[in-house]
Parts: structure tokens; C-alpha cells; sequence
């Protein structure tokens, strides 16, 4: 690819947004064409309990978490019947157990008293349960209901930002918007999982695995930080007080 160096960042020449995407795109549907949600569930209301539970905690976490939960509170009906006490029993082990076990019983009253059991699949009827923000309805409409929504957590807020996917998103939601914007709708919800993946095993927080990513040719922060190193020799003279 042909590269030119502007302010100390290789840049990659005459790139457009549009071909940014593309190339990211291509990438992903190369390499990762099978991407999917790592929380184990079987139908809609134990992705929904799923999702709600991975808030600030792992998938893996979650997954040795809710086999005995699902096993006691196997419908929505059953979830609805129960208390927040019976509920923090089963998932002690999760962040925040007290906070997610009232949440997880009030929207099952909720979806019981006001859907009948049903998992809704309209991001505005979703965001009024009782614990789910905007990212938890995305991925429950985006996974179960093949609808183009994209969640934006830690992990897609970073990648989607290092890439240069995103332009200066100060929030998840101007990322959400600005991806939104950029990506075909059909390939929407599947970028959902490329980003968190991505970001999960390569582009990690701390000492992300440059070496290992195929996207490093049009990454901004790659190009910042690795791929445009300072000269050797060049050291910062230090000013003198007179």
C-alpha cells in the first residue's frame, strides 16, 4: 500500500472513509467470516438475562454463571416468580450481584405484566426494562432478531477508534451513529462481533498484538504509535530556568 508520512502519522494516500471501511470489511469477512456472540443461550430471554449479567464482567464469567440459573428460572415466568435474594444466590460470582439481581427480576415482571413473556424486538421497548441500556437491546435485537443494530462496548469503542473507523467519538452513541452511517446494513450486526472479537484477542487495551492484526496498513493508532517510530538519537532538550 502506498503510505506518505503527514505530521508524524503514515496515512494511507488518497484513502477515503469509504475505502477504510472497505478494506476493514474485506478483512474481517476473510478472516473471521463465522464471527458470533460468545454467551451461551438458547432462546431470547436467556440472551437478554445473558447480556444483562455481562455488563463490566466477562463472557466467560457469565457462561459458568448461568447453566444453574437457567436450570432454576428456566422461562421468563419463572424469573418473574422469583425475588432479587433467590436470584443473587446464582450469581454471587458476577459483578455487581445485588444491582443485576433486582434488575433481572423487575424486567421479567415487566416483560410478563406488559408483553406476556415476550422478548420485544424494538430497541425503544427494550431500553424501558428495568437494567437494559441502549448496548444490551442492541445486541438482543441484533442477535436474535437479525435486525442491522450495532452495541457499542469498551471493546468496539477502542478498535473502531484505533482503526479509524470512528472520527473523535467522545461517546458510545456518536460511535454507534457514525458506524451506522459507514457500514452496509447488511453486514451491520456481523461487524458488531468483528469489533468486540477483535478486541477481545488482538486489539487489546494494554499492548495490543499489532503483530498479529492484518489491519495495520490502514490503522490510525498503529501508524501513531509503532509503524511511524522517532528517530534514533532524538532527544527532548530540557529548558533551563534562568
Amino acid at each position: 500500500m502506498d503510505c506518505k508520512d503527514v505530521s508524524g502519522i503514515f496515512v494511507a494516500k488518497q484513502m477515503t472513509t469509504a475505502e477504510r471501511y472497505k478494506i476493514t470489511i474485506d478483512f474481517f469477512r476473510q478472516n473471521a467470516p463465522e464471527a458470533a456472540t460468545e454467551l451461551g443461550y438458547s432462546n431470547p430471554y436467556e440472551l437478554l438475562v445473558a447480556v444483562m449479567l455481562s455488563a463490566q464482567c466477562t463472557d466467560k464469567r457469565v457462561n459458568l454463571t448461568t447453566p444453574a440459573l437457567f436450570q432454576r428460572y428456566p422461562t421468563v415466568f419463572a424469573l418473574a416468580e422469583a425475588t432479587a435474594d433467590d436470584v443473587f444466590t446464582f450469581i454471587r460470582s458476577i459483578s455487581y450481584p445485588s444491582s443485576k439481581a433486582r434488575h433481572l427480576v423487575a424486567a421479567a415482571r415487566m416483560l410478563v405484566d406488559t408483553y406476556r413473556g415476550r422478548i420485544p424486538s424494538k430497541i425503544e421497548e427494550l431500553v424501558k426494562l428495568p437494567g437494559v441500556g441502549r448496548k444490551t437491546a442492541n445486541v438482543v435485537v441484533s442477535v436474535v432478531f437479525d435486525q442491522p443494530a450495532m452495541a457499542v462496548d469498551t471493546h468496539v469503542f477502542r478498535v473502531s477508534a484505533r482503526i479509524g473507523l470512528t472520527n473523535k467519538a467522545r461517546t458510545p452513541l456518536e460511535a454507534e451513529k457514525q458506524l451506522m452511517h459507514h457500514l452496509p446494513t447488511e453486514v451491520v450486526a456481523m461487524a458488531h462481533h468483528w469489533l468486540i472479537l477483535h478486541g477481545r484477542y488482538v486489539c487489546v487495551a494494554r499492548n495490543p498484538k499489532c503483530g498479529e492484526c492484518g489491519l495495520s496498513d490502514v490503522c490510525f493508532w498503529f501508524n501513531k504509535n509503532i509503524g511511524n517510530p522517532k528517530p534514533a538519537g532524538v532527544v527532548k532538550k530540557k529548558v533551563q530556568k534562568k
